[in-house]
């Protein structure tokens, strides 16, 4: 959590009551159109997804609140805690509510603060990748800030369409400090 006085915000572990939200936020169109799977996810989709991940030790799944309201999701996988700690990620926020509520970058910056946070200091990796549409312009100059580094981009056939997906990653050494 944050030490301002104007706002908190934290990263806690998702539940059962969270589901119906993370499905909401996921299906946005904004967060569709960023991500690999471009389609609206149905209940059925999502509770298979669900019941796959919540109990996967290679895995962990945490809802971003801000002010005390739920906001945004972020997945850490492919956990591996053995020998060199690596992990990757990805997140999505409720971009419709945020954005109706003018909080959008504040969010945006708060919600990667502590997922990077949370990678290095609560899962202690060594190394923490992902990956990015190439015509996510915003999040790529969004990740260099925090310091990602980006690899060979690779085309990919999802959802019927040809995309574009490059490599980040960040390791320990590198990452900002608050």
């Amino acid at each position: 959590m944050n030490g301002e006085e104007s706002e908190t915000y934290v990263l806690r572990e998702a539940t059962t009551d969270d589901v119906h939200l993370m499905l909401s936020w996921r299906n946005q169109e904004t967060n569709r159109q960023v991500s690999k799977t471009s389609h609206e996810i149905t209940a059925e989709e999502h509770a298979r997804w669900w019941s796959t991940v919540r109990d996967d030790r290679s895995r962990r799944v945490l809802v971003y609140v801000r002010d005390d309201r739920p906001c945004g999701v972020v997945t850490f996988f492919d956990l591996r805690l053995d020998g060199p700690r690596t992990g990757a990620w990805g997140f999505y926020l409720d971009a419709d509510g945020l954005a109706g509520r003018d909080e959008t970058l504040p969010a945006w910056l708060g919600v990667m603060r502590e997922a990077v946070e949370y990678a290095f200091d609560g899962l202690h990796l060594d190394r923490l990748d992902g990956e990015v549409l190439g015509h996510n312009t915003v999040v790529r100059q969004m990740n260099r800030r925090f310091r990602f580094v980006e690899g060979t981009p690779r085309q990919e056939l999802s959802d019927g369409r040809e995309i574009t997906v490059i490599p980040i990653s960040l390791a320990r050494a590198d990452r900002r400090q608050r």
